[in-house]
């Protein structure tokens, strides 16, 4: 029996039907049942199942990431430690509003201990950040080069944060010395009082924190 017999064939004939031909039929119906069921029902279902499995795998990407971060919380929590303590040193070699003219009275002496003559030395103005202010001055001094070298090494050594920039060189037609321009900066902590609004805002939460 070929595909034309099947479609002609009568509901009532196939009771007499060979056994083959009812087989062929039966496949053929239940084809039809699974395909209605899946456009019907099972596709759904399937694409349900694509996103659940979708989900558990961001789930486990989630859980695998805090996992680690509480492996390395103590871990964490020791770098966070270290790093307030190199930042609670740093900022005992920044001296305060206070102390600043000794400050600058001291990179004065160094000069004048080393022999050398300042044609030049003028504070500017502070410029502030967070927690810290920067006062640039002016300097220029003349002096041998090695007296030059050994001033430039003692304020590098001074306790307080002191860092200078802009070094020009140039010798100097009167007197034959080497006449240094450069600029010194020095650094000191903000007093509460000054302190940014936003830096006081950052200060209390954390504080609250605790």
């Amino acid at each position: 029996m070929n595909m034309s017999d099947l479609n002609n064939l009568d509901i009532s004939e196939l009771v007499q039907a060979p056994a083959a031909v009812k087989a062929v039929v039966a496949g053929f119906i239940m084809v039809v049942i699974l395909a209605v069921g899946y456009y019907m029902d099972w596709s759904s279902g399937i694409d349900g199942l694509k996103a659940a499995q979708a989900e558990e795998l961001r789930l486990r990407d989630t859980y695998t990431g805090k996992k680690r971060q509480a492996i390395n919380y103590e871990a964490y929590k020791q770098r966070l430690a270290d790093t307030e303590k190199a930042l609670s040193a740093l900022l005992k070699q920044l001296p305060n509003k206070s102390e600043m003219d000794n400050l600058l009275t001291d990179v004065n002496q160094i000069g004048i201990g080393r022999g050398l003559e300042f044609d030049l030395f003028r504070p500017g103005n502070e410029t502030k950040a967070d927690f810290y202010a920067t006062l640039p001055v002016t300097i220029k001094v003349n002096g041998n080069y090695h007296d030059l070298g050994n001033f430039v090494s003692d304020v590098a050594k001074l306790p307080r944060v002191v860092t200078i920039h802009d070094i020009s060189l140039a010798p100097s037609s009167k007197t034959g010395r080497i006449v240094m321009d450069a600029t010194v900066r020095t650094y000191r902590y903000l007093d509460e009082s000054e302190m940014p609004a936003k830096s006081k805002a950052g200060g209390g939460n954390k504080a609250k924190g605790k």
